[in-house]
């Protein structure tokens, strides 16, 4: 992990001389949704809660019945620097099976907005996420370590022309990572994904108020593509991912989220899955004691 250690020591010394970010994923209108499959590209004081079910392959062919309840803490260090740590307790059943359960490895992330355009909605953070070998249960954690570089950014199009006014709440994001293990063994991954979201807060309030009717005016229909292309070992150039279809209500202070996990080929799974997010926003929660940046 030394070199997760000396970025994350590089990113502190970076932060210090930048410009201020935002909190929460705020890019001028545009304010982008924690989504739950692919991370969206801001910082924030947040507490972050999922649950998912899936049925897919493992390693041997065998189809395995997945069930995880994760939780992710973020901190902002200053408002445009933010460390997270979390962990998923994950159940696997194999067939009949008796099931495996347990702790995944502790996982930790570091993220830095670089740039934040208001005018054309645009947002561009790096960042490095990683987990630590062996600190989960032997039968769910491994014994490796892992550490990804990853760039993270954010695209609303509140800037298209007057006659395209009902596609501004329309707003892209994606990532993409090199992800890395402490065991030779072990492939490489390039991780990567993207989300298209429409966003009913911003068509009332920027566009045009239509008249919908709480809960349907905090309501973001959104559509997220997860996948991971293995780069290197036997493995090598092997795509697996799922297509999440879903819905997001968002308020001031917290979000619910609820999406599909549909396998995008035959590697990833035959069975449609499911994910559900609770998500609160700390900065609005708590914006005077843990829901501020330490500096």
């Amino acid at each position: 992990m030394r070199n997760t250690l000396t970025c994350a020591a590089f990113g502190l010394v970076i932060a210090s001389l930048a410009p201020l970010g935002h909190a929460h994923a705020v890019a001028g209108n545009r304010i982008f949704p924690a989504t739950l499959a692919v991370d969206d590209t801001g910082i924030g004081d947040e507490l972050d809660f999922q649950f998912g079910h899936i049925r897919a392959p493992n390693d041997d062919g065998d189809a395995v019945t997945v069930n995880t309840l994760s939780a992710n803490y973020a901190k902002t260090i200053t408002p445009s620097l933010a460390f997270s740590v979390g962990s998923n307790y994950t159940t696997q059943r194999v067939s009949d099976n008796s099931a495996v359960k347990g702790f995944d490895n502790l996982g930790l992330g570091i993220k830095y907005v670089v740039y934040v355009n208001p005018v054309h909605e645009f947002m561009l953070s790096v960042g490095m996420n990683g987990d630590i070998g062996g600190s989960g249960s032997k039968a769910i954690g491994s014994s490796y370590s892992t550490y990804a570089p990853t760039v993270y950014a954010g695209k609303g199009f509140g800037d298209l022309p007057d006659a395209l006014n009902w596609l501004r709440p329309f707003a892209i994001t994606g990532t993409v990572g090199r992800q890395y293990a402490s065991d030779s063994a072990v492939p490489n991954t390039l991780d990567w994904g993207m989300t298209l979201q429409y966003s009913l807060p911003y068509l009332q309030s920027f566009v045009k108020n239509v008249g919908l009717p709480k809960p349907l005016a905090n309501l973001i229909p959104v559509v997220e593509l997860a996948m991971s292309t293995c780069t290197s070992g036997s493995c090598s150039g092997s795509t697996t991912g799922t297509i999440n279809p879903g819905i997001i209500w968002q308020s001031r202070t917290v979000q619910v989220g609820l999406e599909a996990q549909i396998p995008a080929n035959s590697a990833s799974g035959h069975t449609i899955g499911m994910r559900l997010q609770t998500h609160f926003f700390f900065d609005d929660i708590f914006p005077k004691t843990i829901g501020k940046p330490i500096f």
